[in-house]
């Protein structure tokens, strides 16, 4: 883990107060943006010019845009989980792209993700990094292993193309740093916080950062006006989209589904949600995950709804 600082106190508080409504019933998006302001306002972070380099083995340099990142040194911390597994996870990607050997062939999207951006690769938004060769969109069959996009998001190689020295026995560890908050969720939290009637920040503000977000995905440069959008165009679904957009694969997505209660109703789908494979609702209960075995049979009064 990265050091804790301030600024990941600041994060934190605003994520909690983002999401405060679902937590206690009592809506907090005036501290969100407090708490967002006083991250912006530091001085600290800045965007990083290209969205890949942040995902790749040598992220950790230049990086201005991670406020607190689980670090990754294939000399340090040897392991099949973190971010090895999602360079070796995702299906087809070979070494040649993702530059560790041995893909484990499993991880897919379902349709919805891909479906938000304008295309399935790069020429447009940059952070389209969908694995297509030999993929279909639509997973027919959840056990074939070549139905769903997968992803080449997370690389472990330099940004310059070269390959990550491995510095220990196993000689297949990844070198990237995974972020556990950075610079672009704090300027959505902030846009969705003013759009949700929160005070201390306002429209236009919120959308010069939604477009420095597009600006980079566009163009490699947030100040770049392709990809912009108007402040009519800036709702509370943009912001759930453009969020999916830029932090697909970073443990955002069920929190923000929930925030939206769209996590278990029918008012998003995907395949095979609810064992369809259109989709359907499911149990409410979803929303929170079943207490551990392990808990329970040491706490037999541990109990959530309808479990």
């Amino acid at each position: 883990m990265g050091r804790a600082d301030q600024g990941a106190d600041w994060a934190l508080l605003s994520r909690i107060y983002l999401n405060a409504k679902v937590y206690t019933g009592t809506a907090r998006y005036t501290d969100a943006i407090t708490y967002c302001n006083k991250i912006i306002e530091s001085g600290q972070y800045a965007l990083m010019s290209h969205y890949s380099w942040l995902f790749m083995g040598d992220n950790s340099q230049g990086n201005k845009e991670f406020i607190l990142p689980i670090v990754y040194q294939n000399n340090n911390e040897v392991n099949w989980g973190g971010t090895n597994w999602l360079v070796l996870g995702p299906a087809g990607v070979t070494e040649l792209i993702n530059g560790l050997s041995g893909s484990w062939n499993e991880f897919r999207f379902t349709q919805s993700i891909p479906k938000l951006f304008p295309s399935f690769d790069t020429t447009i938004d940059k952070r389209a990094l969908f694995y297509t060769e030999g993929q279909t969109l639509e997973a027919t069959t959840i056990t074939n292993q070549t139905n769903g996009f997968s992803s080449y998001k997370f690389r472990n190689i330099n940004r310059d193309g070269s390959a990550i020295t491995q510095n220990n026995t196993f000689g297949n560890i990844a070198d990237i740093d995974f972020p556990i908050f950075r610079l672009p969720e704090i300027y959505l939290t902030y846009a969705e916080s003013v759009l949700r009637g929160g005070s201390g920040g306002n429209v236009t503000t919120a959308l010069g950062y939604i477009n420095q977000l597009r600006g980079r995905a566009y163009a490699n440069d947030p100040s770049s006006k392709e990809g912009n959008i108007t402040a009519a165009a800036l709702t509370t679904d943009f912001v759930l989209d453009e969020k999916a957009r830029e932090m697909y694969w970073e443990a955002q997505r069920r929190t923000d589904l929930i925030r939206y209660d769209r996590l278990t109703t029918d008012t998003y789908l995907w395949d095979w949600k609810g064992g369809s494979l259109a989709g359907n609702a499911v149990s409410s209960k979803y929303n929170l995950f079943p207490i551990p075995t392990a808990d329970l049979l040491a706490n037999p009064n541990l109990k959530n709804t309808n479990y």
